[in-house]
């Protein structure tokens, strides 16, 4: 079983402890009038989805043996207007960078961890829609 636990810190900043012992500081939004400290809930989200992704595809370009020399996934999502503000829409969009990338691998890479190995994106659907697109930089 997975575990965290978060701590007030001050006004609305939080420190955010992984079980395993890694921490992270979480703040308000700028729309709640102050200069913020952290990340918000919410973007944390969305990093938690690209950096889930991002790992599947790089170990599925690894055992495809391609030669990657950087990965990008840039997350954005759409909120609904009405409270709760859940994200209604999610965007994932991948760069992958390398030398004779092969674009069947990255299709196929990006395609196992959108549909089979993704824990996050899995645990969002349903409740966002979530789409996806990859270009390839081949230097």
């Amino acid at each position: 079983m997975l575990t965290a636990k978060v701590k007030l810190v001050d006004g609305f900043q939080f420190v955010g402890e992984s079980g395993s012992g890694h921490a992270i500081v979480m703040d308000a939004s700028p729309e709640a009038g102050k200069i913020t400290t952290g990340m918000t809930p919410m973007e944390m989200l969305l990093v938690a989805t690209g950096g889930c992704s991002g790992m599947d595809v790089a170990s599925v370009l690894k055992k495809k043996r391609q030669e990657v020399i950087d990965i990008q996934v840039s997350v954005s999502g759409e909120k609904a207007e009405t409270h709760p503000q859940k994200f209604i829409n999610i965007k994932l969009e991948y760069t992958v960078t390398g030398r004779n990338i092969s674009d069947d691998a990255v299709k196929k890479a990006v395609e196992l961890s959108m549909e089979k190995y993704c824990s996050v994106k899995a645990t969002l659907e349903g409740s966002a829609k979530i789409g996806y697109s990859y270009k390839i930089v081949n230097i």
